[in-house]
């Protein structure tokens, strides 16, 4: 952790600059512009329970504002999660909400004012909450309707959240948690095509402060604007795949009213596929890269997530 911890507001501007590209790079965050999650507006019918297991490990380069003391960073962070969901009636409509808690390792090394340093970090990250509406295309329906259902078009829109309860040290420069809230409004677009579909999504990402950034610091954030497509393809049944690409733009952050040179303009790809195992058992698997970086983490990521999901009984009487 040598070199990569820092104490107030004397250390300097030149390492706060560099700070929020590298919170960033290790902070799980649900409500991210990052993300790359094809499917993500497909209805389900109501009353279903879904618990996730997910797993990822990222391994890369890390970029920095040039002016910056911090040079040649790389990280492998790894992050496990572990997440509940219900999908509901509301107003005639498929809507589904849940949280996520996530845990992550993390690795980091790289060059301070010339010296090599390193930091390792290990704890819970911020919890995330999620609740989705379908707007145009999915009704709310029972199982019964369901498997008789053909999408076509849909429209949906999506708020997530994180709240600052993963692990932070105002002390240190490197955290797990991000000590603010972050809110991400989302609308989603699908078109299905015989055995194709399309998604594409748009979404905003807005932060508040952080009052106790390097002690009592005041770290702001400009909102990130992000989109993501993905094109799909149903093999069989049981198994699709999907072509992923995302990009987002802004993030500028701001320490005690001086701003830094780190708006972020980003962009990633990927590949998904999702298995399904059995009627209540899936597994999804995906790989992505970087492809434009400007400040940041430009990983290379593979995971796999593992979900259960069951029906309510209906009650008796």
């Amino acid at each position: 952790m040598k070199g990569f911890v820092a104490g107030g507001r004397d250390r300097g501007r030149g390492v706060v600059i560099v700070s929020a590209a590298f919170l960033a790079s290790l902070a799980v965050i649900p409500a991210s512009a990052q993300e790359l999650v094809p499917a993500a507006y497909t209805p389900a019918p109501y009353g279903v329970n879904v618990v996730t297991v997910t797993t990822s490990f990222n391994d890369g380069d890390i970029s920095f504002d040039p002016s910056g003391p911090i040079e040649d960073g790389s990280g492998r962070i790894g992050t496990s999660s572990v997440g509940y969901a219900r999908t509901f009636n509301f107003a005639g409509r498929s809507a589904n909400i849940g949280f996520i808690v996530p845990y992550v390792l993390g690795d980091l090394q790289g060059l301070v004012n010339g010296v090599p340093a390193s930091a390792e970090r290990s704890g819970f990250g911020d919890i995330g909450f999620r609740g989705a509406v379908n707007l145009y295309g999915g009704p709310a329906m029972s199982p019964k309707e369901f498997s008789a259902y053909l999408p076509k078009t849909l429209v949906g829109v999506t708020v997530s959240a994180s709240a600052p309860t993963g692990q932070y040290d105002p002390s240190k420069l490197i955290n797990i948690g991000t000590n603010r809230w972050a809110v991400k409004a989302e609308l989603g677009f699908v078109q299905v095509i015989g055995e194709w579909a399309i998604d594409a999504y748009v979404g905003a990402n807005l932060f508040t402060d952080n009052t106790e950034f390097l002690g009592d610091n005041t770290l702001s954030r400009d909102p990130i604007y992000s989109t993501q497509a993905h094109l799909r393809y149903r093999f069989n049944p049981k198994i699709w795949g999907a072509f992923d690409v995302n990009y987002w733009r802004g993030g500028q952050t701001t320490v005690d009213g001086v701003d830094n040179d780190d708006e972020q303009s980003n962009s990633r790809v990927g590949l998904t596929f999702s298995i399904k195992l059995s009627p209540r058992q899936n597994l999804r698997v995906a790989v992505s890269t970087g492809a434009v970086t400007r400040i940041g983490g430009d990983f290379h990521s593979i995971g796999a997530s593992y979900s259960y999901s069951w029906s309510a009984r209906p009650r008796t009487r």
